[in-house]
């Protein structure tokens, strides 16, 4: 028989179980939409249907775990792509469990790491904790989330618990985790309490008894030990969701403040919109996916838009303007966009900008570099070679350019496309 065939014949049997079973429309509905733009273990979207339609018979929703070690303080919209679907589990009526790694943080994640991270104090945990809270609740409703430190369950751990849980899995398997695989090929030292890493992180699903855990596909071993982990302690396997972890506005390299691209949800609301235009056109709907809250049809119809010749700016400006009022309202996207359209579509200068004062004939460079507009003499030079600098509108070509500017006077030195400064004559 043909691969196609027994594909045909596979899909059959499926559609079969499922009405055998008889899952609701709305139950797959519901899967559906909360598999959007995740790889979900096992069966997809149908194994996720699977789980609600029994937890349902139970008289309970699923219990969505997210652990999270707060080893930084600040969040930027790559981080938030799994916070986001796990709004989207709240606002289907599920549970969200939200674990904070109060034990785990003081070991680290070595995944993606080439050496050993260094140990957090439980201080540096509950700060970092608590940084992270006030950001989390731009996204989720705090008041739903069931909140846990797994230092609860993780410190009381007798060594026959630890033992035990060690002899669920094996070395082998311990080793064959990407981060330690790397690390030894190339001669790099791995900590023994590194190995028990994953095995902590699978036991708080034990403790909180998840159904579902959610993560970047980073996190794809560490979830899945968690699935392996349950049925030594009873409980069904859950089940894994895996998101893709998002490009940066440089549209190459994973979202990072150390390549500086980054939209972090502290941003200013004029930074947030402007960040969002730059993103690459042939990622614009991976952002809609990952860090908005328009609906799968929603997405779509953008999608088809682009794909019909739409202007991918008109995509973006709609993205920006969500984005910017998920984390600072209405009010905020509205004057962000307006303020955008100003500058960039009807080419004036913004209401708002900073000023520095110029007491004496001085080389634009220098200005630039006086003005914070940019970090160093050799970059200013070069935005004036490349023709990004302007005074006044009027592009300026040589870096050693004199500015002089009457006392009582003003004038408007412009890099690039959104970095203003009101140079002020003393």
């Amino acid at each position: 028989m043909s691969q196609n065939s027994e594909m045909v014949k596979q899909q059959v049997a499926d559609e079969n179980k499922d009405v055998k079973e008889n899952i609701p429309q709305d139950i797959i509905e519901e899967a559906k939409e909360l598999c959007r733009g995740a790889e979900v273990l096992p069966e997809g979207y149908m194994g996720l249907a699977r789980r609600i339609h029994q937890a349902r018979k139970e008289g309970r929703p699923l219990r969505a775990k997210l652990g999270v070690d707060p080893t930084a303080a600040d969040l930027h919209v790559g981080h938030a792509v799994v916070l986001r679907k796990l709004r989207r589990f709240q606002d289907f009526g599920h549970q969200v469990v939200l674990i904070i790694g109060g034990f785990t943080a003081r070991i680290g994640d070595p995944t993606g790491r080439n050496a050993t991270r260094p140990p957090l104090t439980a201080e540096d945990v509950a700060k970092n904790a608590e940084t992270y809270l006030h950001q989390i609740e731009l996204i989720l409703d705090l008041s739903k989330v069931e909140m846990t430190n797994n230092a609860d369950w993780l410190d009381p751990l007798s060594l026959k618990d630890v033992i035990k849980l060690a002899s669920t899995c094996t070395a082998n398997q311990l080793i064959a985790k990407e981060a330690f695989g790397d690390r030894l090929d190339k001669q790099q030292p791995v900590s023994f309490h590194e190995l028990f890493y994953p095995l902590l992180q699978a036991y708080d699903s034990v403790a909180i008894r998840a159904d579902i855990e959610l993560g970047g596909t980073d996190q794809r071993f560490n979830i899945l030990q968690g699935r392996e982990l349950q049925p030594h302690y009873g409980l069904d396997a859950q089940m894994a969701m895996l998101l893709p972890l998002l490009e940066g506005t440089d549209g190459v390299k994973k979202m990072s403040k150390t390549y500086n691209n980054y939209i972090a949800l502290k941003d200013e609301p004029d930074d947030m919109f402007g960040k969002c235009m730059r993103i690459p056109d042939e990622l614009i709907i991976k952002y809609f996916e990952l860090t908005s809250s328009f609906t799968g049809k929603e997405i779509d119809e953008i999608k088809e838009m682009l794909e019909k010749g739409g202007n991918p700016k008109d995509a973006k400006e709609k993205l920006g303007k969500q984005i910017v009022a998920q984390y600072h309202g209405e009010a905020a996207s509205e004057a962000a966009l307006a303020q955008w359209k100003k500058v960039h579509s009807e080419k004036q200068v913004p209401d708002d900008m900073p000023s520095h004062t110029v007491s004496e004939p001085t080389a634009v460079f220098r200005l630039m570099v006086d003005a914070k507009l940019c970090a160093g003499s050799g970059e200013a030079k070069r935005l004036v070679q490349e023709g990004g600098v302007r005074i006044n509108g009027e592009q300026v070509k040589d870096p050693n350019h004199q500015i002089a500017v009457d006392k009582g006077s003003d004038i408007v030195l412009q890099v690039g496309r959104r970095k203003f400064v009101k140079l002020v004559g003393s």
